[in-house]
């Protein structure tokens, strides 16, 4: 279904328990909401997973021009304002996860977790260019120049290889992103500055990488782990950039392992009535 949100129009999908705890899922650039296929089967039986295209991607609406991150933030509180819901347990991969760390600043209230994966929190000099470079390539010659060097960042040798199926499907997924879309939310990707504000977040944070992410490598995530008290760090092994696809089950038990914990704290924090 669409939802207007931020002044745009998103395609939303929500799946599971209509009364249960809701899990929204952020995907990143040139991607859309089929990149949590494999892990919502892994979810459904104890939350309510809501879904969402971001502006420019998958069946949502471009705009054009440059996106922040703070606008795609924005979309996200948009979305639980137009579906009625208070609080979510927020899960963001690539460009998802740093509108998740956006979202720790500007929405704490909102958040009841926050899920950091695959993504990093600043834009160094040599990722702003390399994100500029590829904003230039789209508009020159369209977003099937992108495909082969997407997918080959993104995934593992070995998913390449033996996972046909699902490669073509994100091939099928960047073609479809619009230009605008993705120029847009590059632009956004390259004013992160994120991690200044990482100690003083009180919302619970999990930082998640594969191990051979290229993209946000465990080093740079780790090291978003050190400045941020309390969060908890999990790498998955024999994964890539988009590690929810290579690895679902184990992505899933991180995450609800992880989203169990901050409830568990949260409820701690609750007074008792008195009898």
């Amino acid at each position: 279904m669409k939802v207007e949100s931020n002044g745009c129009a998103l395609h939303v999908r929500l799946d599971g328990p209509d009364d249960a705890p809701v899990i929204m899922l952020s995907h990143g650039i040139a991607t859309d909401l089929g990149i949590w296929d494999g892990l919502v089967p892994h979810l459904v039986p104890t939350h309510r997973v809501l879904r969402y295209d971001s502006r420019g991607h998958g069946a949502s609406a471009a705009i054009p021009g440059a996106y922040s991150l703070a606008l795609l933030a924005d979309d996200v509180v948009g979305i639980l304002d137009a579906l009625n819901i208070s609080a979510v347990h927020f899960a963001g991969l690539s460009m998802g996860g740093m509108v998740g760390l956006e979202l720790a600043v500007r929405a704490p209230a909102r958040m009841m977790s926050i899920a950091v994966c695959d993504a990093r929190g600043t834009a160094p000099p040599s990722y702003r260019e390399a994100w500029a470079q590829r904003s230039r390539q789209a508009r020159d010659g369209g977003m099937e120049t992108m495909v082969e060097s997407s997918v080959s960042r993104w995934f593992t040798p070995h998913f390449l290889a033996h996972r046909p199926a699902e490669v073509e499907g994100m091939r099928d997924s960047i073609r479809r992103t619009s230009v605008d879309g993705y120029c847009g939310s590059a632009a956004a990707l390259c004013e992160l500055d994120h991690e200044i504000h990482l100690a003083a977040v009180r919302v619970p944070l999990l930082f998640l990488t594969g191990a051979q992410d290229q993209g946000a490598p465990p080093d740079v995530v780790r090291a978003m782990h050190a400045k941020a008290p309390g969060s908890t760090y999990v790498e998955l092994p024999d994964a890539g950039h988009i590690s929810v696809m290579e690895q679902p089950r184990l992505f899933a038990d991180a995450l609800l392992g992880f989203i169990a914990a901050a409830d568990s704290a949260q409820a701690k924090q609750i007074p008792r009535a008195r009898a």
